[in-house]
């Protein structure tokens, strides 16, 4: 076994010995500022490299060497020794330390290591990561651009630029990319590392073997076409699903000049023209194609926002399907509801601004009855609620049908109520969006079918709550059986987590935590902490981010507490998993560190 030797260290080079001795041994293992160094003498030759395999950490002085190539015999990845240039793209490329024979006739290692290509080094592997979606170089290059520790948004803009060019069309990986990059700048370091890793991660998996994309160029003279007129031919080859030009009028919104908040509408208006389009995923995949470019500048505008026009063009609304029209005709409903709009907002106008019952008309909309339901709606309309006040209340409404969700349902049913939720969240995110600067919806009632739409859903699935579960903390639960400590419940709470079937012991917990007027910002780190150590699905991250959001319009309240524990009732219900990519993520992490994951250097 080679012999481990850091004496006669000077500043940051290690004496090693004699070109003799060297050649005599073949292999020396030192102690390097960082890592264990190998010290190889081949073919007259001396390299230093570090000694543990970037793969998985193993010891490579354990390893053999031929022509000029060192073969880590664990999973047999190879190296060449001149650069530490891998030829297994999943094993990474090994940093080597520089060699001097020196006038007193011994060779000196330098302690630092470098690797071949330099700075360039962690972004031309994150660039190979996403290529061919390995996830553990994916997880070392997002530690060695920085990780939790500095500004996550260009991390963010390359994945998704990658994303965007590889896949035709949004999809699932960039939908949690974008999630996860709204929590990032309120999770510690730690959480921030393994969002962003997740998120990368997903974009890389779902371009892997995907057709890529082709783009479509914007009509000449983009500025000669006004906004009203490119909006009624998007909804026009949106309707008769033709997506080339659907593509090219978007486009030239895009190049004409038009705002976020009016290619925005543009995009809200389309998608509604249809009921509850792709069971909500296509008006929630336009919100998040938005959210986006808040993370990666809106100068991507042009390769972002297209990418969402093929699921746009061939979604199929709820006017096709059975539930929506029998045993009541629930699209006739809609109809003639979103036809009375303009009326309802006219005669709200002066009222606008004073309108505060959001729990109230929350309540209402999880009526049994649909005309009652749009009767509410309508006098909300009429006693001066904006569309963002609509759409918060409707939110918070999809929030209580999670939280109500009784555990005698299927275990898919979950995703029945989810859905509805981050519909109706991604709905009030772009109505929000919409109606900044002014209240657009007055001249463009339209907007709000999206509203009526998503009420509708919401007493579509009310079998959810049959029977209602109870929400913890209140008639007669008073949650004294449980701790009072911060830290303790939020420990019992990822404790629940791993056990399965803690869906109630979850919701009860986070209840008392909020109870108790503890931070919710540790809370939600906890839930994050629960969601990211897990291999999560799609819908997971969802509701994870959309509960985040929501509770932050409500704060420290009685309806933010609900949401929180709809949340925490949605992850028990989804935990635990294999958690096998957190193992690869804290691999990655212990390399990073210089640690030796195998054996401790004095066992080298």
């Amino acid at each position: 076994m080679p012999e481990l030797r850091d004496e006669h260290s000077t500043d940051e080079w290690i004496r090693v010995g004699t070109p003799e001795e060297v050649e005599a041994r073949g292999m020396i293992v030192v102690r390097g500022g960082a890592c264990p160094l190998l010290v190889v003498h081949h073919r007259d030759r001396v390299f230093a490299i570090d000694n543990r395999c970037p793969h998985l950490g193993f010891p490579l002085h354990r390893g053999s060497i031929e022509d000029g190539i060192l073969t880590c015999h664990w999973h047999h990845a190879r190296f060449d020794l001149v650069s530490g240039g891998t030829f297994d793209l999943w094993a990474d490329d090994v940093p080597t330390a520089p060699v001097e024979l020196r006038d007193d006739g011994a060779l000196w290692v330098c302690q630092r290591t470098r690797y071949a290509d330099g700075d360039a080094h962690w972004r031309n592997r994150l660039r190979e990561g996403l290529q061919h979606d390995i996830d553990l170089v994916l997880a070392k290059a997002v530690l060695g651009l920085g990780a939790g520790r500095v500004d996550h948004r260009a991390l963010v803009r390359d994945a998704v630029l990658f994303g965007v060019r590889n896949r035709d069309g949004w999809g699932v990986g960039l939908t949690i990319a974008t999630a996860l990059g709204n929590l990032v700048p309120s999770l510690p370091e730690q959480e921030r590392y393994l969002a962003l890793f997740h998120g990368l991660r997903r974009i890389a998996s779902d371009c892997d073997g995907a057709q890529p994309r082709r783009d479509r160029e914007p009509l000449a003279v983009c500025g000669a076409r006004p906004v009203p007129l490119l909006g009624r031919w998007l909804r026009h080859w949106t309707q008769v699903r033709h997506r080339d030009g659907a593509e090219r009028t978007l486009l030239t919104a895009i190049g004409g000049g038009a705002s976020p908040s009016e290619l925005a509408a543009l995009l809200l208006t389309a998608v509604t023209d249809r009921v509850f389009a792709d069971g909500g995923h296509a008006l929630d995949f336009i919100n998040k194609a938005f959210e986006c470019l808040d993370i990666v500048g809106w100068q991507e505008a042009a390769a972002i926002l297209p990418t969402v026009v093929p699921q746009l063009v061939t979604a199929r609304g709820g006017e096709e399907l059975n539930a929506w029209r029998h045993p009541l005709d629930l699209v006739r409903l809609c109809e003639a509801a979103s036809a009375a709009l303009p009326d309802l907002l006219a005669a709200g106008r002066t009222e606008r601004g004073s309108w505060r019952s959001h729990t109230s008309l929350a309540r209402q909309l999880l009526a049994d009855d649909p005309e009652a339901i749009i009767a509410a709606l309508a006098e909300a309309m009429r006693s001066g609620a904006t569309a963002a006040d609509l759409g918060r209340a409707l939110a918070y409404a999809a929030a209580l049908r999670v939280a109500w969700f009784g555990t005698a349902n299927e275990h898919s049913d979950w995703e029945t109520a989810h859905h509805a939720f981050t519909y109706c969240n991604a709905l009030y995110q772009l109505l929000k969006r919409i109606t900044a600067d002014q209240p657009v919806e007055l001249e463009s009632p339209e907007l709000l079918r999206g509203v009526i739409h998503g009420a509708m859903r919401l007493y579509l699935i009310r079998f959810l709550n049959v029977p209602l579960a109870r929400l913890p903390g209140e008639n007669g639960d008073r949650l004294d059986d449980l701790p009072c400590d911060d830290e303790a419940l939020r420990a019992a709470f990822l404790a629940a987590l791993d056990r399965q079937g803690s869906v109630r012991d979850a919701g009860r917990l986070v209840a008392r935590y909020l109870t108790l007027c503890h931070p919710a910002d540790r809370l939600i780190t906890t839930l994050a902490h629960a969601v990211l150590r897990e291999d999560a699905d799609f819908h997971t991250y969802q509701m994870l981010e959309a509960s985040v959001r929501q509770y932050r319009e409500w704060g420290d309240s009685d309806e933010g507490r609900h949401i929180l524990i709809a949340a925490a009732r949605y992850l028990a219900a989804h935990s635990p998993t294999e958690r096998a990519q957190l193992q690869t993520a804290m691999v990655a992490r212990r390399l990073s560190l210089g640690e030796t994951l195998h054996e401790t250097e004095a066992g080298c």
